[in-house]
């Protein structure tokens, strides 16, 4: 809860106390600033000081039509719309993936992966081996909940109602996406817009009342800051404290608030050209999978745009969950594969290609690790209707940035498609991969007062092999 005071009274120790709660997880902001990074016993941090972006690619996509095109295949299992060179000699991409192609040097396509399961949910990120919780409040339990000098949560989800309030709420139907486990609330990530049991608790008591969505949030601090500055209400607060509010009310609201970009950095992420009411015009599609894909490219590129900024200001997971468009049944709610290239992996290219361009120019890139995947793959045969079902044996993996190494593909699928062939990679070495990245592992080992359990379930996994 962010309770700084009640309508009709000033400021308050008892208020203040309440401040740390923002659904930043709980931990009391004046205590924030004075305390220190969890370290080892030799002094050292247990975190890198680096960050993930788990983009969830929410319904299953496709490997055959993005990152793992077959060719020399029958009918009825072939790529649809044929293949594009990357600029990494002999590797081809689904031909929807240009622009990607084209930064193939910056990227590790995993054709190995296989999440183990076919059903809707969000497994790649919360593992059974991990309490039940997602991994973003592992992270966050172990590296503290706010980040020690930004005050910014180091745990965020992202949905389209993020960065555009009116949008769908995340298809949170299909995976709880503020899965603690035993953790407990405190660590469940922060969604902006969104409905989390946090947010559902996230109020300013002032005469602005209750916040229901991200614009009024950061209105409402911006008013808050100048009522305080105006009425001089912090004087008297002892200097932790001070500097916390002072946080909450210029540093975060900020980092959530887009129109801080560079207008031209905005134009680049846009994804917006990409609603295409041709696409989805029929009655193959019903309302709610018009919504879907309208809301999937009016925000992905902006969704991925936050979560830089994010991490930037020192979050160190955040989840960004696409709409619920990569379920190509060609069902009632689903388009087949033709039309879903043209709906979904379109605005998926250019989002990923402006996040990868921002990254390098911006000097960010060994920083930040985009890991971008679904809850499973498609299925080798194309159904009647054109589609590709379920399928749990073979999903696509792409990461980049994060000073993994780049320019490669990993393992290798059977002829069909279907399954691992060479260099099986799993959801456990999928996490091991982010938690290396995040966690100095040998100071995380020696750490003390932090859950044993924790300690070994984010030391001890074996990430992919090949990318550090």
């Amino acid at each position: 809860m962010l309770s700084i005071f009640d309508r009709n009274a000033t400021l308050s120790r008892r208020a203040m106390l309440t401040v740390g709660g923002l659904g930043l997880g709980g931990l009391a902001l004046e205590n924030l600033l004075a305390a220190k990074a969890f370290g080892s016993t030799t002094g050292k941090p247990i975190t890198t000081s680096k960050s993930v972006i788990f983009l969830m690619q929410h319904g299953g996509p496709t490997q055959f039509e993005t990152f793992d095109p077959k060719m020399d295949v029958p009918d009825g299992v072939r790529t649809i719309g044929g293949v594009t060179k990357t600029s990494v000699p002999g590797l081809t991409f689904g031909s929807s993936l240009e622009k990607t192609a084209k930064l193939a040097e910056h990227l590790a396509v995993v054709r190995s992966y296989s999440t183990g399961s076919g059903a809707h949910s969000i497994r790649p990120i919360v593992s059974e081996a991990s309490r039940d919780a997602n991994i973003g409040s592992i992270y966050s339990r172990l590296a503290g909940a706010n980040h020690p000098e930004s005050g910014m949560p180091t745990n965020v989800t992202l949905f389209p109602n993020s960065v555009e309030p009116d949008d769908l709420d995340g298809e949170k139907r299909f995976g709880k996406f503020d899965a603690t486990g035993e953790l407990g609330r405190s660590y469940a990530p922060f969604a902006p817009g969104g409905e989390s049991t946090l947010q559902e608790n996230m109020q300013l008591v002032l005469p602005a009342g209750r916040f229901d969505n991200r614009r009024g949030l950061l209105s409402s601090l911006d008013k808050l800051r100048r009522e305080i500055d105006r009425d001089g209400s912090m004087e008297g607060v002892e200097k932790y404290r001070g500097q916390a509010f002072d946080m909450v009310v210029r540093g975060v609201a900020q980092a959530f608030d887009l129109s801080q970009e560079d207008s031209k950095t905005i134009e680049r992420y846009d994804t917006q050209a990409y609603i295409n009411d041709r696409a989805y015009r029929d009655k193959t599609n019903g309302r709610q999978g018009r919504q879907w894909y309208q809301s999937n490219a009016r925000t992905l590129g902006r969704l991925l745009l936050l979560a830089r900024r994010l991490c930037e200001a020192g979050c160190g997971f955040v989840t960004v969950s696409t709409a619920f468009v990569w379920d190509m049944h060609a069902d009632g709610n689903n388009l087949e594969i033709t039309r879903g290239k043209e709906a979904v992996i379109n605005p998926f290219d250019h989002a990923i290609s402006a996040f990868i361009e921002d990254c390098q120019q911006r000097g960010v890139a060994d920083d930040i690790l985009l890991v971008s995947t679904g809850e499973m793959g498609r299925t080798p045969k194309i159904n009647a209707r054109g589609g590709r079902d379920h399928w749990g044996r073979l999903a696509p993996l792409l990461l980049t940035g994060g000073g993994i190494t780049h320019g490669q593909t990993i393992g290798q699928s059977t002829r069909d498609g279907g399954e691992p062939d060479i260099d099986a990679v799993n959801t456990d070495n999928l996490i091991a991969t982010m938690m290396h990245t995040l966690f100095n592992v040998g100071e995380l080992r020696v750490a003390q007062g932090l859950p044993s359990d924790l300690v070994r379930f984010a030391s001890s996994g074996t990430p992919i092999p090949s990318l550090f």
